[in-house]
């Protein structure tokens, strides 16, 4: 049985980061993400650096946001590494940007080179009026260091704290998002992403907390719902 809703589609899709982040695919896919995102209107789509000026030129006249990554996925680029891909992907069009943390760093409560990273790459956001969200793939954290560097994320003054990057050995939980809502408040965002690929899944991360999903299934996602 399919969980019933109040939210409608336009709704849902507003909050859907429309994704395509995996290593393979052919060039048409970055097209059809974006011909997609205009006829659903999704809130933005992601895509790695190198293909940001494709998805600027195929979303041209639109709504949509440019999404894009950094130090993705395993998070151990330094910050001087981190801070050029930022600005990079700045310069190419990307309106909001998605940023893996030093979970090694984190886990060793290195907390000041973390906080100093992620404020390195909020503060160059800010001053774009670009969107920061900072990933801290929660698979690897005890619920302390959810807690801890939520607050940090907090702190800082990103726009979200976001779950995974879905290339961790999980991906978004409830269990998580309740975590990290219970420390953010309304304060900020909360992106769930990784394994997201059913309405019902969608619904329950938006109870828990979630205000923006990331998925590479948004399209299946919206068609799953009735009127």
């Amino acid at each position: 049985m399919k969980r019933t809703t109040k939210i409608s589609k336009k709704e849902l899709a507003g909050l859907i980061d429309h994704t395509f982040l995996k290593s393979d695919g052919k060039p048409e896919i970055i097209k059809k993400l974006c011909t997609d995102a205009i006829q659903y209107g999704f809130a933005c789509i992601m895509v790695h650096p190198s293909e940001i000026e494709n998805a600027v030129r195929y979303l041209a006249g639109s709504q949509i946001k440019v999404g894009s990554v950094v130090g993705f996925p395993l998070g151990h680029n330094t910050k001087e590494v981190k801070i050029f891909e930022t600005k990079d992907a700045i310069e190419r069009g990307a309106n909001e940007i998605d940023m893996v943390i030093n979970i090694s760093a984190l886990i060793g409560k290195s907390t000041n080179y973390v906080q100093s990273e992620i404020e390195s790459i909020v503060n160059i956001c800010r001053r774009n009026n670009i969107i920061s969200k900072v990933i801290i793939e929660t698979c690897y954290l005890s619920r302390s260091q959810i807690e801890l560097v939520c607050r940090i994320v907090m702190k800082v003054g990103a726009d979200f704290v976001k779950t995974s990057t879905g290339f961790g050995p999980e991906g978004a939980t409830v269990e998580n998002v309740k975590i990290m809502k219970s420390v953010v408040g309304d304060s900020i965002g909360i992106k769930a992403a990784g394994g997201i690929r059913t309405f019902d899944t969608v619904i329950q991360m938006i109870e828990a907390g979630a205000t923006r999903i990331g998925t590479s299934a948004g399209v299946d996602i919206i068609n799953e719902m009735t009127e």
